[in-house]
């Protein structure tokens, strides 16, 4: 209410009705003009980081409660971010929160409440900036410009635990499953008439006679097909 008494438009003879404020120009006091640089993260590792915030979402939430440590406004406010503004080459991430409310589906309140989950659980931080302008005198005054986002890794979020899966056993690292034994490739072969290969099969293994043997009696039983 006391920041929408210095907006409202007074009558003309009741300005002096206003609330007094001694600051120079309306911007938050930690306003910075200076140019802030943002740093590039590329679209796999950003979206690494929103699935295992919704993963932080479900860690942190109790038993009996909605919402974990981002709640659903959180997570919302982050896909917008992540997903609608972030520029992946250059690292920019400033929109108004107004646009973010708009593109998430949710009320400005809300946006609000969820960048103050994200910021909270070291998910999302921001710098306040103040742009340099001239009223209509001409004379130089500030006025708040967007917030500059950055998205914080999650080895720093508070309270998340990452669970990775484990690795696979060194046994199987480029293991191919064993093949079916000679007699049962032989009869694959011989299903779809590929004789001679099933008989030069059971015949690759000298040692095995059983399949010698088998490879004998086919190449016999063919022989009297053929006369």
């Amino acid at each position: 209410m006391r920041q929408l008494a210095y907006a409202l438009p007074y009558p003309p003879g009741l300005d002096s009705l206003r609330p007094k404020t001694y600051a120079a120009w309306p911007v938050w006091k930690d306003s910075t003009t200076k140019t802030v640089k943002f740093v590039a993260l590329a679209k796999k590792d950003a979206t690494k980081f929103y699935h295992k915030a919704r993963a932080f979402e479900r860690q942190t939430r109790q038993p009996g409660r909605q919402d974990g440590a981002l709640g659903r406004n959180g997570i919302l406010v982050l896909h917008a971010l992540i997903f609608d503004f972030l520029n992946y080459a250059t690292g920019r991430l400033d929109p108004a929160i107004e646009t973010i409310a708009r593109k998430a589906c949710i009320s400005v309140s809300s946006v609000k409440r969820g960048l103050a989950n994200l910021k909270r659980s070291g998910v999302l931080n921001w710098v306040r900036r103040a742009a340099e302008t001239r009223d209509e005198r001409g004379r130089f005054c500030l006025e708040q410009d967007t917030n500059a986002y950055g998205i914080i890794p999650p080895s720093q979020w508070l309270g998340f635990i990452e669970i990775e899966a484990p690795p696979p056993d060194p046994s199987v690292w480029g293991a191919t499953p064993p093949l079916p034994d000679a007699v049962t490739q032989a009869a694959e072969e011989i299903r779809h008439a590929a004789h001679l290969t099933a008989f030069a099969i059971l015949e690759a293994d000298p040692q095995d006679e059983l399949a010698k043997a088998l490879a004998s009696l086919g190449r016999t039983m063919q022989a009297q097909n053929l006369q």
